[in-house]
């Protein structure tokens, strides 16, 4: 899961970050509407933008609203620390799909991103079976034939964009890409390493992932 923050307020976005990568996410941050319109303007591959509405720059309605102009769907949660029913209404009717007034619980926030990027897989169960294989988009849990396989933060999130691709190319740059916060650098040969690590944790059944040299690597089942 790949989520963009929007918000300038860097104590309360610290303890956003904080949660949300403890629940394994990748998360970046940005610190004002004209940052979140840029990296929303060149990276397609977020689950989830978290809106703060009284960003400096460019207003978090009119990020909202550039955002549903050029037709894009991503999940938005709007943050606000104006709790009436009118910025409620308005930011809905500018497209925003769910909503929160600070300050909250992060369990309850930890709980409406999952639903919200749920909704955005088109309401799909956060469990994706491939064979032997399930995997708790969730609770982060990967197991085999019912037992529970040990991965790293970031074994799991590239298993989660494989599964999510199960029997489809996926390239090294679209992994870096989910793999990676916004001005992170993941070079190609980690991504080689990480999917090394993760060949000898999962393939003792019928599952492998099949690399298709030059272009990338693809999750399949062996067939008998």
């Amino acid at each position: 899961m790949r989520i963009l923050i929007a918000e300038d307020d860097q104590v309360f976005a610290d303890g956003l970050l904080r949660s949300l990568r403890g629940s394994g996410a990748v998360v970046s941050h940005v610190a004002s509407g004209s940052e979140a319109e840029s990296v929303l303007m060149t990276c397609s591959e977020f689950d989830l933008l978290i809106l703060d509405l009284g960003l400096p720059k460019m207003h978090g309605l009119e990020v909202l609203r550039r955002l549903r102009g050029r037709g894009d769907g991503l999940p938005v949660l709007i943050l606000t620390a104006a709790d009436s029913v009118e910025e409620r209404v308005k930011g809905l009717d500018f497209g925003a799909d769910d909503y929160m007034a600070k300050p909250f619980s992060l369990q309850e926030l930890e709980a409406r991103v999952r639903a919200l990027t749920r909704r955005g897989m088109g309401g799909a169960s956060s469990t994706i079976r491939h064979g032997p294989l399930v995997y708790d988009q969730s609770g982060r849990v990967a197991t085999i034939d019912g037992r529970m396989v040990e991965l790293s933060a970031r074994e799991l999130g590239l298993l989660e964009v494989l599964l999510q691709r199960a029997g489809r190319l996926v390239s090294k740059d679209q992994l870096v890409e989910r793999l990676c916060e916004w001005g992170e650098e993941l070079s190609n040969n980690a991504i080689e390493v990480y999917i090394h690590r993760l060949r000898k944790k999962i393939e003792h059944g019928p599952i492998r992932i099949a690399t298709v040299r030059g272009l990338g690597y693809c999750l399949e089942k062996i067939r008998d």
